[in-house]
């Protein structure tokens, strides 16, 4: 999977993604009110949760499936209505298993208690791979296949297959290189959207100055970090060495993660720039990062919160409104480019069932992912979804660009990881992030523990 990763991208393509990606984002930017046919259009897409039907499914009387994922709130109420949809066309009765991290972990103590969900989404290429080693996971029947061959492009595709067999079909994407902000708090601080790390310095001085702490940070889930330091390296260190730490080519004490530590200890090792300070951080978890950003009224706890499009989803538990109150920016550029970075949810069969391939089937169709596109907060590598379907402006770009980017993207890198290293709580590259945050100064430090952790991971393959 990880070698796969390597050979669809290239230094052109991270170049032409980021590209499209910017300036997508910058055109949703001024489209965010937009017009009052915009609005009206937006809404006729976001009612309701029926979809035109383009894929035939069996009739399941009777039959009944669990479903294993580990999201929560708001993200795991929406896929709930796209199972409603799969039980109302097939007669077949499915029950949501919520899942902890590390959730393959979770799916093995299942298997060894004789009770294996029939569906689980992985969030990680390293835990598909490690689902079919373990003989965990089944190939998809022909039927899922011939909707992944028409409804995805090669890049995911390729990133679902182990050993040229295709064992996953990608859910849910992700645009991993955003930073949100409090658009009140920006206009009180009489800034604006930076395009560079070194404008993103002074608007976060700016932020400060107006007595607002800018960043918020979720420190408690250890991702957070890593897409941090995936954004620097990245753009800092250009995809070329991306691919090369993502497979363990280089090291970690090698020069390039050092800049990179560093690039990001000007923002981390600044305790007043962070809700909290780092101790605060670690104790704040991703949907509090994103709630406490935008509530508050003109003193909310942080001016900025870095994640991915799903942050919609947890600023829809607060009043503020997207495109509104609540806009966003492509992470800054550290280097040449701004940094272009993928995550995904990625269903895989773990029963071999009738039912359980027909459901996979529909998850790899455009009406599934059309249905949650209409909830918000998501976005769908499914090419087939129309853009129209995304409730809003802002959200509506993102996928325009995520599906012109087509394989020209660069994957989380922690994702591609051994799971021991890039997916564990309280261990690997989280715990090591997480120690970094509270010792900013520690850069020597870090990158021994990062490449201990790492060659122990890849070593033992999980």
């Amino acid at each position: 999977m990880r070698s796969t990763s390597s050979t669809i991208r290239t230094h052109r393509a991270a170049r032409t993604a980021a590209a499209v990606v910017a300036g997508a984002l910058a055109l949703s930017l001024s489209a965010c009110g937009g017009s009052d046919d915009d609005k009206k259009s937006s809404d006729k897409s976001s009612k309701g949760t029926e979809t035109a039907t383009t894929v035939t499914l069996p009739k399941l009387n009777g039959q009944t499936l669990e479903v294993a994922a580990v999201w929560t709130g708001g993200e795991q109420a929406n896929f709930k209505k796209v199972l409603a949809e799969f039980e109302k066309r097939t007669g077949a009765k499915v029950t949501f298993v919520p899942a902890q991290d590390p959730i393959i972990n979770f799916l093995g103590s299942k298997i060894a208690g004789g009770q294996p969900p029939d569906v689980a989404l992985l969030p990680q290429p390293g835990a598909i791979k490690q689902a079919v080693q373990k003989k965990w996971a089944k190939p998809l029947g022909a039927e899922a296949r011939a909707q992944i061959a028409k409804n995805y492009s090669q890049g995911w595709q390729d990133i679902g297959k182990v050993g040229g067999a295709q064992y996953a079909a990608y859910y849910k994407a992700a645009n991993k290189s955003l930073i949100w902000y409090n658009a009140k708090v920006f206009q009180n601080a009489a800034t604006k959207e930076p395009a560079h790390w070194e404008e993103l310095l002074k608007v976060a001085q700016d932020v400060s100055d107006s007595g607002v702490t800018p960043f918020s940070i979720g420190g408690a889930d250890g991702w957070t970090l890593t897409d941090w330091f995936e954004n620097v390296y990245l753009s800092q260190a250009g995809p070329d060495k991306y691919d090369q730490l993502a497979q363990h080519k280089i090291k970690w004490t090698d020069p390039s993660v050092k800049d990179a530590l560093a690039t990001l200890a000007r923002i981390w090792g600044k305790k007043d720039y962070i809700a909290g300070g780092p101790d605060g951080a670690l104790q704040t978890e991703f949907p509090a990062s994103v709630t406490q950003t935008f509530t508050g009224g003109t003193q909310p706890k942080a001016g900025m919160v870095f994640e991915g499009d799903f942050v919609q989803v947890n600023i829809g538990e607060t009043k503020a409104e997207v495109g509104a109150d609540a806009k966003v920016f492509p992470f800054p550029a550290v280097g040449g480019q701004a940094p272009v970075v993928s995550g995904g949810d990625a269903a895989v069969v773990l029963k071999d069932s009738r039912a359980a391939q027909a459901l996979v089937t529909f998850l790899a169709s455009p009406d599934a992912a059309t249905i949650q596109a209409r909830l918000g907060g998501y976005l769908s590598p499914n090419k087939a979804v129309p853009l129209s379907a995304y409730p809003n402006a802002v959200q509506q770009k993102m996928a325009k660009a995520l599906m012109a980017a087509g394989d020209d993207f660069r994957f989380d890198m922690s994702d591609q990881a051994p799971q021991a290293f890039g997916g564990t709580p309280g261990k690997g590259e989280w715990k090591d992030l997480q120690d970094f945050l509270k010792n900013p100064a520690d850069i020597a430090g870090t990158q021994a523990k990062l490449e201990k952790d790492a060659a122990a991971a890849y070593a033992s393959g999980s």
